[in-house]
């Protein structure tokens, strides 16, 4: 087994603005189901911007938009109950934003604590993600690439996504706290 290796780079040759590659990118949601398993589920439709600040990250920033309606956890009868005024109440509220407000971390570092405003429902609270900078090629078209991951826990009642059953054995059918997560490949703009 070969250890991974991470290449030298200059962070501040990688200030600039960025595009979310929707290709090699994933948004998703972790929720544990009838309390003993959880269920991973993607989001298939999105767009987003990076601004990178290679010098302060506390000057970068990110804003993303997710298409409610492209709820996707490969079963049709659980999507469209998530879709509905159950869950995300889709129709009526087809976007899923998150705007960054804070990003802690020094410019060497590969771990930051980014801060923002997710808004579900039209509801809007600030999130906490652990982000883990995955680091940055030039591809074989010639684009600067960079990668990141990051996850928070929070708890959907927040947003008003409160269905929820109790099942024969104890417990609930969906947990109120999930974990959202991301994988994003970001190409330079320009």
């Amino acid at each position: 087994m070969t250890a991974e290796v991470k290449p030298n780079i200059d962070r501040v040759s990688l200030t600039g603005e960025y595009a979310i590659d929707p290709v090699h990118s994933r948004f998703g949601v972790v929720a544990r189901h009838a309390v003993v398993t959880k269920v991973r589920v993607k989001f298939s439709d999105f767009e987003g911007l990076l601004r990178l600040d290679g010098v302060d990250p506390s000057n970068s920033y990110g804003d993303v938009t997710i298409s409610a309606t492209s709820f996707d956890s490969g079963n049709e009868q659980r999507d469209e109950h998530i879709r509905s005024s159950d869950f995300l109440l889709a129709e009526e509220h087809p976007e899923i934003t998150f705007k960054t407000t804070s990003i802690d971390g020094a410019p060497d570092d590969d771990s930051f604590r980014v801060t923002g405003d997710l808004t579900v429902r039209d509801v809007t609270h600030p999130v906490t993600f652990d982000v883990d900078f995955l680091g940055a090629a030039v591809d074989a078209w010639g684009n600067t690439r960079v990668g990141f991951e990051g996850k928070a826990v929070i708890n959907r009642k927040d947003w008003g996504v409160s269905w929820n059953t109790v099942i024969e054995a104890g417990g609930v059918m969906v947990s109120e706290k999930v974990t959202l997560e991301f994988e994003i490949a970001a190409v330079r703009n320009g």
